[in-house]
């Protein structure tokens, strides 16, 4: 797909993380994820991430990654775009954007360079080899220790034709207004906090329309009726469903530390839809942590 087609795309509309499937050994469940994707694709996000956080990208070697990315093309690349995540340290995150190219996916979401910190000017450069290394369109995750400000970009928009999209995970209001107000239309925005929903009107006043939702997984009706109430400005149904599903889904989220995937998990198995297990260094929802998951879902009603 042609950068700016891309651009287009991601700059309306609601977009998701799938979770990747795994059997009981922990191994990738091709059969499993391909059912998962044909069930989410009809609903109308804008575009699916795969291999990305909520997919326990991560835990993925590149090998398990590219199959990832082979089989959610196959299973619904002509219904929706699919843009594959790249990571790890800088030859790695090429290779990865590479083998997804070659498979046929729609773009490519950088995710943060592995553990060491660096200068803004080691993470240009490692955003500048992965641009090089793919004609795919590529959106740079700001989060954790991938920090880029509004001078960083302007570099990053010179020199990287095919860097299209700029996600946010850390939530920075300055840097981020600082950021849309100096580079205008030159790249898409998206939200990229936890639970995105929580920051979506603040981030719509910014200028950031687009988020990607993880509960997208699991309440897919629920995600897109948020969406829509965003969207519309509709500040009585964004204020009962955080109220009455999102905060206390957050409360949930926050017991223990990774929960932020493995609570997505949870609640695909609660509608019926496992993925299996999380893997490790994560670890699974507690009994009584599912259980308090499944009676706020059941509060939101039927989503198929």
């Amino acid at each position: 797909m042609h950068c700016q087609a891309l651009k287009q795309i991601i700059s309306s509309g609601l977009l998701s993380f799938p979770i990747t499937d795994f059997d009981g050994n922990g191994d990738f469940a091709p059969a499993s994820y391909t059912k998962r994707l044909e069930w989410l694709a009809p609903y109308g996000a804008s575009a699916l991430f795969v291999g990305g956080g909520t997919g326990e990208g991560f835990s993925l070697t590149p090998a398990e990654h590219e199959d990832v990315v082979r089989t959610a093309i196959a299973a619904c690349g002509k219904e929706v775009p699919i843009i594959a995540a790249a990571a790890y340290g800088t030859r790695i995150a090429a290779e990865m954007a590479r083998n997804a190219e070659k498979n046929g996916a729609a773009g490519l979401l950088l995710l943060p360079h592995y553990l060491t910190e660096t200068s803004v000017e080691g993470i240009c450069r490692h955003v500048e080899a992965v641009c090089a290394a793919t004609t795919l369109g590529v959106i740079v995750y700001n989060r954790n220790v991938c920090k880029l400000n509004a001078d960083a970009l302007e570099r990053l928009a010179d020199k990287c034709p095919n860097l299209i999209g700029f996600k946010d995970g850390v939530g920075e209001i300055e840097n981020m207004v600082s950021i849309r107000r100096r580079l205008g239309d030159r790249f898409a925005y998206l939200g990229g906090l936890p639970t995105a929903e929580v920051y979506a009107e603040a981030y719509k006043a910014m200028g950031v329309d687009v988020y990607s939702s993880a509960v997208f997984n699991f309440i897919p009706q629920t995600a897109l009726a948020f969406y829509r109430a965003v969207t519309e400005n509709d500040r009585a149904t964004t204020g009962k469903l955080l109220s009455e599903f999102f905060l206390p889904y957050i409360a949930i989220r926050n017991r223990v530390p990774g929960y932020a995937v493995s609570i997505v998990k949870a609640g695909a198995s609660i509608v019926g839809r496992s993925a299996g297990p999380v893997r490790a260094p994560l670890v699974d929802c507690t009994a009584r942590d599912v259980e308090d998951l499944g009676q706020l879902i059941e509060t939101l009603g039927p989503q198929a």
